[in-house]
């Protein structure tokens, strides 16, 4: 314990002594050692009693001088502190001792090995004593050939991962790993795409049959004398996305697409567009039908009303996982940002929510912004319908998450737009605006654009009376103004504004990121309010300690004294 003491000691002043404004660090990293060395200062400070019992029931079986009446109390209060009151637990503690013991290469364990290992069979002993129907570690009740249930330690191999249990039906996902079907059925059904062991993304979500594996374990339950598990007599299949009558549609609704006739297109297009908003199997069916690049073709359209339904139906298309990936890969964006600046209204807006949900996927971030999405999307917010809004400012936040889209928003102007919708009285879209507005303070660039648009009063105030959600984002922007530039002067706004009261109370009852801010915050305005108190000390001293002067004869003239009262 004084060794740990001592190392968080060494690393608190290691931090204390990191030259922050000389070293080229992002607001986020700065944050986080913060954070780190504020835990630190606070554990220096925590010393934690040692415990004299523990200490001395340990010694006294560790080196046999204890009284043989105590010994069972002991053992208890050893067994507890120790966190070893199953089986399960000794077994561990067993196997971390032989480890202990092999890695030694052979050589003599020593006596410290042996004592340790007299303890642990005390202690095995005791708890076996006091709970003589604990069953084996690591095992599970089958059922055996006669309907029993006993307990048997199932071979790993043979556990679902996700479940845990004895497999009846294993299935081999896309990227090779065996799962209990109905299991992964449920995790795909829940909307996952990634393995559950590797965390890979699965490529397809079609389940092979696992023979071999079934096999094994049904002879592995045969020589155990447990009735091997059962599986559905009609197992769940993949059911096609679609019947064939609905598939013999939507081809010739493509093949209307392909029409030279401008009526064919727009109604083909009209209907395509229902038809993905209905289901998933309907965008299922479509993307594979090939309509994906049919539906670019027309977004450069000179029939808007066909282009509004091109885009839209895209947009129905991209709820769907794994069409967003065949949208960006035929090359979609362009044409979606050729919409979201020349479109109708509702063909920008749909342009807009749909690069909204193609920025979902991470990677896609970066594309879209590229392609010169994003001053489209800012001149929207700025002109768009209510809802229009909403969808570039949905877009925009998601694109903003990445790093060097930041830049592109800032210099595009959204800053003026976003404080003009803080400021808005009829509260529109506050939510999304101070989202936006926590993510661009973390850029240097937004930082100081925030700053020159006078945030500080309209921030306290959110700070005073937002929502949990609005306060806490509040706070995070104030604490990246003030670790800037023109950090002093901000702290100096903020304590005019009475920053101090709404901060306490946020730092104990906001969410746990404003709580954290809160504290944050505070402390900087604890740091600036004794610089300020001691600068004011050291000027009022000053002041006292200046020796008196004579008064120039010339301020006694009348010349002086009129100018005196002209100023």
């Amino acid at each position: 314990m004084k060794k740990f003491q001592g190392v968080i000691l060494q690393l608190e002043q290691a931090l204390c002594d990191i030259p922050y404004n000389q070293l080229d660090i992002s607001d986020e990293v700065r944050e986080q050692v913060e954070l780190v060395h504020a835990q630190l200062k606070r554990a220096k400070e925590r010393i934690d009693m040692p415990d004299d019992e523990f200490y001395n029931d340990l010694l006294s079986l560790y080196n046999k001088n204890y009284d043989p009446s105590a010994e069972l109390a002991i053992l208890g209060r050893l067994s507890e502190k120790l966190h070893l009151m199953t089986i399960t637990d000794l077994t561990q503690e067993s196997l971390a001792l032989h480890e202990m013991v092999a890695s030694g290469g052979g050589q003599d364990p020593g006596e410290h090995i042996e004592k340790m290992s007299m303890l642990l069979k005390k202690i095995k002993d005791f708890v076996q004593t006091q709970n003589p129907d604990m069953g084996p570690p690591m095992a599970s009740r089958v059922l055996d050939s006669n309907g029993e249930s006993r307990p048997i330690a199932i071979p790993d191999e043979f556990r679902c991962p996700i479940s845990l249990e004895l497999m009846k039906d294993p299935v081999i996902v896309s990227t090779g790993q065996t799962y209990e079907r109905a299991c992964i059925e449920k995790w795909i059904a829940s909307g996952h795409h990634t393995c559950p062991t590797t965390q890979q993304r699965m490529s397809t979500s079609a389940l092979t049959p696992n023979y071999v594996l079934r096999s094994l374990i049904a002879q592995w339950c045969e020589s155990n004398g447990i009735e091997p598990p059962k599986r559905s007599t009609q197992p769940n299949k993949p059911t096609p996305a679609c019947s064939s009558s609905e598939r013999a549609n939507i081809d010739a609704l493509l093949s209307k697409l392909c029409s030279l006739d401008p009526e064919e297109q727009r109604s083909a297009a009209a209907e395509l567009r229902l038809l993905a908003k209905r289901n998933a199997n309907n965008r299922i069916c479509i993307a594979e039908a090939g309509a994906i690049p049919l539906l670019l073709s027309l977004l450069s359209s000179s029939d808007l009303r066909t282009q509004e339904h091109a885009v839209t139906a895209l947009l129905n298309l991209s709820i769907h996982e794994d069409n967003k990936a065949s949208i960006i890969s035929s090359g979609a964006v362009p044409s979606i940002v050729h919409v979201l600046k020349n479109g109708s209204m509702e063909a920008r807006e749909n342009a807009a929510a749909t690069l909204f949900s193609l920025s979902v996927i991470d990677e896609y971030k970066v594309t879209i912004g590229g392609t010169g999405a994003i001053p489209a999307l800012v001149v929207l917010l700025g002109e768009g319908s209510q809802r229009g809004k909403k969808d570039a400012a949905a877009a925009l936040f998601n694109l903003c998450i990445y790093q060097g889209n930041k830049g592109r928003a800032i210099r595009a102007g959204l800053v003026p737009l976003i404080m003009g919708l803080v400021t808005n009285p009829t509260g529109a879209l506050m939510d999304e605006a101070m989202a936006i507005l926590s993510i661009l303070s973390s850029h240097p660039e937004g930082k100081a654009a925030i700053g020159a648009a006078e945030p500080v009063p309209v921030l306290v105030q959110m700070i005073g009376s937002g929502t949990p959600r609005n306060r806490e984002n509040a706070a995070a922007v104030m604490l990246h103004l003030c670790s800037g530039e023109h950090h002093l002067a901000h702290l100096a706004r903020a304590q005019e504004c009475g920053i101090m009261v709404p901060l306490r109370e946020l730092a104990l009852n906001g969410t746990d990121r404003g709580k954290r801010k809160a504290v944050q915050l505070l402390e900087r305005m604890s740091r600036f309010l004794v610089q300020q108190q001691e600068e004011q000390e050291s000027q009022r001293q000053a002041s006292v300690q200046a020796p008196e002067t004579d008064i120039p004869e010339q301020l006694d003239s009348p010349a002086s004294q009129s100018y005196q009262a002209l100023d």
